[in-house]
């Protein structure tokens, strides 16, 4: 006789709940990447940050691009620090 039977996976529930999530994320950006590129916005480079910015809010909105969101990123500033004088 063992003294200590395995009673099973304790916390088995709980990781497959992050398993389950950390799916669901995945296919939300892979939604979102491939409204994307219906929209043709990986066509041609992005040339500046507003484009970029444009790519990046339709990946994250995913699903969400074919209810009616339409995220766009229009105007966007980067300060990139300056060397001293």
């Amino acid at each position: 006789m063992r003294p200590y039977a395995y009673e099973g996976r304790r916390y088995g529930s709980r990781s497959t709940a992050g398993g389950g999530l950390t799916l669901l994320l995945l296919i939300w950006l892979i939604i979102g990447a491939v409204a994307a590129g219906q929209r043709h916005y990986y066509d041609s480079a992005p040339t500046n940050c507003a484009s970029t910015g444009t790519i990046a809010v339709t990946i994250l909105a995913g699903p969400l691009n074919y209810f009616g969101v339409n995220p766009k990123v229009d105007d966007c500033h980067v300060n990139v620090p300056q060397p001293s004088q």
